[in-house]
C-alpha cells in the first residue's frame, strides 16, 4: 500500500489520496494552487505553515487508494 509520508511531494499526495485537495485546503495550506506544489514535500509545505505534520499525515493516508 502506498503511503503519504512528509517526503511525498503536494503532487503525487493529490494522486494518491483523492481527498488530499481538500484536507490541504482545509489546513489552511493552498499548496494544490502554488506553482511550487510540483516540487515542495508536505513536510517542506507544513513547516512554511506551521501546522502538525503527524495530524496532517494520518488525515492524507486515511484516504490512500490502493
Amino acid at each position: 500500500m502506498a503511503k503519504i509520508t512528509a517526503d511525498t511531494l503536494i503532487a503525487d499526495c493529490l494522486k494518491l489520496n483523492p481527498d488530499s485537495a481538500q484536507i490541504l485546503l482545509s489546513y489552511g495550506m493552498h499548496c494544490i494552487g502554488c506553482a511550487m506544489a510540483h516540487g515542495e514535500t508536505v513536510g517542506e509545505a507544513v513547516s512554511v505553515h506551521g501546522k502538525d505534520l503527524e495530524e496532517l499525515l494520518d488525515k492524507l493516508n486515511e484516504g490512500v487508494e490502493e
